[in-house]
């Protein structure tokens, strides 16, 4: 430390505490000598495998967007809720809009607002806070609207089952289309549930 920059301190520091800080320099300027100079180790990232769909899962997601297309003359719009669940199946759900599925390529989209929806995907036990919560998303929900419960827990409370804080499952609170069982069900079988659930659509 030069003294340019001992000026600045404040001139009433005792003697114990110049000798401290004198100390803390001398160990600071050691350790940077003996680490600075040596350079870090090279990460490499390794990807194994593939990062694209597997052309039945690509063919499987196609003939959804196709479904769909040509059931409602346009794309399929879901509005994720979460009913009071663990978050496992948000995670499965939030992965079909990511990289290696991307169902977004498909004409199958996310919505924020349940009024642009076709599509109510639930999960979770209906936890007694969200029951109301839960049947204004229906009612703000456009005709015709189709409810997918997702996940054991939707169906009739899960590992939930008989608690007091929960009204029980999906059923419990709406009318049901359709059921994706799984805890948590993976991304390929809410695909074939979405395209069971259109194929059943007048």
């Amino acid at each position: 430390m030069s003294h340019r920059h001992l000026r600045f301190l404040p001139r009433e520091l005792s003697k114990g505490c110049w000798v401290g800080l004198a100390a803390f320099c001398v160990l600071l300027a050691t350790s940077c000598t003996a680490t600075s100079l040596v350079p870090p180790a090279p990460v490499t990232l390794r990807i194994s495998g593939s990062t694209s769909m597997t052309p039945a899962l690509e063919e499987l997601a196609q003939t959804l967007g196709r479904t769909a297309r040509r059931k409602l003359g346009r794309s399929l719009s879901i509005r994720e809720v979460d009913a009071g669940s663990c978050n496992g199946c948000e995670l499965e759900i939030n992965a079909l809009g990511g990289a290696y599925y991307d169902i977004d390529r498909f004409g199958l989209r996310f919505v924020a607002s349940p009024r642009h929806a076709d599509v109510l995907m639930v999960t979770g036990p209906v936890t007694r806070n969200m029951r109301e919560a839960l049947l204004r998303v229906h009612e703000a929900t456009p005709d015709p609207k189709w409810v997918v419960a997702v996940g054991d827990c939707a169906l009739d409370g899960g590992c939930f089952k008989g608690s007091p804080a929960i009204c029980g499952g999906v059923g419990a609170v709406l009318p049901v289309d359709l059921h994706i069982p799984g805890c948590p069900p993976r991304p390929v079988e809410m695909i074939k549930g979405l395209l069971a659930l259109i194929d059943r659509m007048a």
